[in-house]
């Protein structure tokens, strides 16, 4: 089989390719960074003797994603599935961000994996238990002071996963959608959080054990939803005396 990951040179997309590799899946890995992409490559193609083929390219640009990714249709063919672990933040995403910077945080974050999703939909559909798996994030719960765009960029990305849910054409794909807590990766080292940070690891084999579910949406840790839970039921006047980061 072969699985298309956006955003695989670090952090869960990394942990996401060690797996479906330990699998022996075929795969198609993309990020910016060619040469964390090429040492990827060479060092799972080695252990588990499968093919993998690597894509630089900005995911936030959607020029450089139809030039590069949809420009060469033999690096997608027989696609299994399509996995998005990408995110892209500015320490800067306030309500001050310059547009340049907004453009490329909802494009990385909401816009380039639609378009993504809507130009392979119809390869996806053709294929049984094929898979399109997303990853929101718990700052999407609540309006907040730093990563605005961001945290309203991965909303939308929910939103538009659970549409997937309504398409009579995906009623035989598998979809399912992560909302994300803190994550022990690089973008949370030395951070002062209000909650642990869980296992990658431990995550990347949860997706790949329910890659094959019809419509999953849930949380990691599966704490989160009592937190969201609690977060709706609460007056948001109250809420916004909180300082929300």
């Amino acid at each position: 089989m072969k699985y298309l990951i956006i955003g695989a040179s670090s952090g869960l997309g990394k942990e996401l390719a060690k797996k479906f590799a330990e699998e022996r899946n075929d795969l198609v890995i993309i990020s910016r960074d060619i040469r964390d992409l090429d040492a990827i490559k060479s060092d799972l193609e080695m252990k588990h003797s499968i093919n993998i083929d690597v894509l630089a390219l900005d995911f936030s640009s959607l020029d450089e994603i139809d030039n590069k990714l949809f420009s060469n249709q033999k690096l997608l063919e027989n696609l299994d599935g399509v996995l998005f672990p990408i995110g892209m933040m500015f320490n800067e995403d306030n309500l001050n961000l310059k547009t340049e910077n907004l453009k490329k945080l909802i494009n990385a974050n909401f816009i380039s994996i639609a378009h993504t999703i809507h130009k392979l939909k119809e390869n996806l559909i053709k294929k049984k238990n094929s898979c399109i798996i997303g990853f929101g994030s718990v700052s999407g719960f609540l309006g907040r002071g730093i990563n605005v765009t961001y945290a309203g960029a991965k909303r939308g990305l929910e939103s538009y996963f659970e549409s997937m849910a309504f398409d009579k054409d995906l009623k035989n794909t598998n979809i399912q959608f992560y909302t994300l807590g803190y994550l022990e990766t690089n973008l949370s080292f030395g951070k002062d959080l209000k909650f642990p940070k869980s296992s990658v690891i431990k995550l990347s084999n949860i997706v790949y054990k329910n890659k094959n579910s019809k419509f999953l949406k849930t949380y990691y840790p599966i704490y989160w939803i009592l937190v969201h839970l609690i977060i709706k039921i609460i007056p948001f006047f109250i809420l916004r005396k909180f300082d929300i980061k």
